[in-house]
């Protein structure tokens, strides 16, 4: 139950950036820069340094050492490709690596609103959030199920990254309709893939859970992670323009992630 309310917590983030896009005049693209950094030190930190070591470790114990350690890695980049696949297969017309600021909701005016092509683009975008927030739900349970205080490092990190994500959805759709419960019904339910995803991991893997599944699935939750960071989250911290203030947050990221995981893990 932990682990589902945590990732609960962090799909529904989204709804989070749809109430900024509606209740504030300007986005505060300096703390969204450092936010977005922050997020993507955490994320790539406990991927690299925490995540990756210890599915290596289950992974070698039931497998021994050699075979172990490449199944670590094959798993490892095995993640990457399938975040990788489904950046791919999304439309560009839903890309949800857009930057969206709280500005376009009111820089349109009447003349943006009820444009019907928008719809087909916020309609996108939130299937393409709903389908990257699956893994993300599949990775926050995991670790979550493994140890609780790892768990909310992670699920804090995506929620963070989801902000953004909820105004890119939002500010098109609102702009479609002209109808903001509309635009933060979507935006909030695109967040609800997250504990789907966590679900179903419990559904399908939980009965088949030993050192090897633990193992493969957290080394390829480690590789999503990074993966995520790399494509969506530092790209995104620089876009808000902001790039010294992104790799601080980085930094600063990795330096909260190493204390946490030193004091409490």
């Amino acid at each position: 139950m932990i682990s589902l309310g945590l990732t609960l917590f962090a799909g529904l983030a989204t709804g989070i950036g749809s109430v900024l896009a509606f209740f504030t005049s300007t986005t505060n693209t300096r703390f969204l820069s450092l936010a977005l950094g922050f997020s993507a030190g955490v994320m790539i930190y406990v991927s690299m340094v925490e995540i990756f070591f210890k599915a290596q470790d289950s992974l070698t114990s039931a497998l021994g050492e050699v075979p172990g350690k490449w199944s670590t890695v094959g798993a490892f980049f095995g993640g990457m490709l399938v975040i990788a696949l489904i950046d791919r297969l999304i439309p560009k017309a839903g890309n949800p690596h857009e930057v969206k600021k709280v500005e376009d909701m009111k820089s349109g005016g009447a003349s943006a609103v009820h444009d019907p092509a928008l719809l087909k683009m916020g309609t996108f975008t939130a299937l393409a959030i709903a389908i990257h927030n699956f893994p993300e739900g599949i990775a926050t349970f995991t670790a979550a199920l493994n140890d609780p205080t790892l768990g909310i490092a992670i699920a804090a990190a995506i929620a963070i990254h989801n902000i953004p994500e909820g105004i890119a959805v939002s500010v098109p759709i609102y702009f479609a309709t002209g109808d903001k419960k509309k635009a933060f019904k979507l935006s909030f339910l695109s967040g609800l893939s997250e504990p789907l995803g966590a679900i179903l991991a419990f559904l399908i893997l939980m009965p088949f859970l030993n050192d090897v599944m633990f193992g493969v699935l957290f080394a390829g939750v480690a590789g999503i992670m990074v993966f995520i960071s790399l494509d969506e989250l530092l790209p995104a911290s620089r876009r808000y323009g902001e790039a010294h203030l992104s790799i601080y947050g980085v930094v600063a990221g990795m330096a909260v992630m190493a204390l946490s995981l030193l004091l409490f893990i």
